[in-house]
């Protein structure tokens, strides 16, 4: 699930290193477009619907963290 959720990542938003070590949101890393971006690519890729309550900064600041939510989501 990682690698498939790293993958997408990598192909929406190629610019952003999501290999690093850093939180993506609490570092600076993904701003509120760059979260928008990946709530529609995971909704597409999964078919999932992610709450409002599930948007987040703990969900969003790893591969981890996003991979545990739709595993949860599904």
């Amino acid at each position: 699930m990682n690698e498939k959720i790293l993958a997408l990542l990598q192909s929406e938003l190629p610019d952003i290193d999501f290999n690093t070590d850093a939180e993506l949101v609490s570092d600076g890393i993904l701003d509120s477009l760059s979260i928008t971006t990946i709530i529609a690519a995971l909704t597409m890729e999964f078919g999932i619907t992610i709450p409002y309550e599930d948007i987040v900064e703990e969900n969003f600041n790893s591969v981890d963290a996003l991979a545990a939510m739709v595993r949860r989501l599904m």
